[in-house]
C-alpha cells in the first residue's frame, strides 16, 4: 500500500495518533486509579476526623499499615474503630477519684477539729508557781 491510501489511524512515516491517544488515556487512567486508591485508604481517617474520635492516632497508624503492607485486616480494623464509639471509661474513674479525694479531705479536717487538747503536765504548773 502506498502512504496516501493508508487510513489516518494507522502508523505513518512520522506519527502514530492512535498510540499517542492511548498513551494519554493510559496515563490518565493510572493517575485517576491511584487517586481513588489513596482516597479509599483514607476513608477511616476521614470518618474519625469528622467525629473528633478519641482514637484518631490509632486509626491513622492502622490505615498507614494497611497502605504499605497491603494487609486488608488493618484497614478493616481502622474502619471498625472509626465507626464504633468506644465508651469513655476515664471520666467516671476521674469523678470517683475526685470524690474520694474530697471525702478524705473532709475526714482529715474533722479528725483535726475533734482531737482532744493536750493537758499541760502538773510538773510544769508547779515550776511556774
Amino acid at each position: 500500500m502506498q502512504a496516501e491510501h493508508m487510513p489516518g489511524y494507522l502508523a505513518g512515516a512520522n506519527s502514530d495518533p492512535l498510540m499517542t491517544a492511548m498513551a494519554v488515556i493510559l496515563v490518565a487512567l493510572v493517575l485517576i486509579g491511584g487517586v481513588l486508591y489513596f482516597k479509599l485508604h483514607a476513608v477511616p481517617e476521614h470518618l474519625a476526623h469528622g467525629k473528633s474520635h478519641t482514637q484518631i492516632q490509632l486509626i491513622t497508624i492502622l490505615t498507614i499499615l494497611a497502605l504499605f503492607t497491603h494487609n486488608n485486616m488493618f484497614w478493616v480494623a481502622a474502619l471498625v474503630l472509626a465507626v464504633i464509639e468506644v465508651p469513655d471509661f476515664m471520666s467516671p474513674l476521674k469523678s470517683i477519684a475526685s470524690s474520694l479525694e474530697t471525702i478524705a479531705k473532709r475526714e482529715k479536717a474533722s479528725e483535726e477539729t475533734n482531737a482532744l487538747p493536750v493537758k499541760p503536765d502538773t510538773a510544769d504548773k508547779e515550776e511556774a508557781v
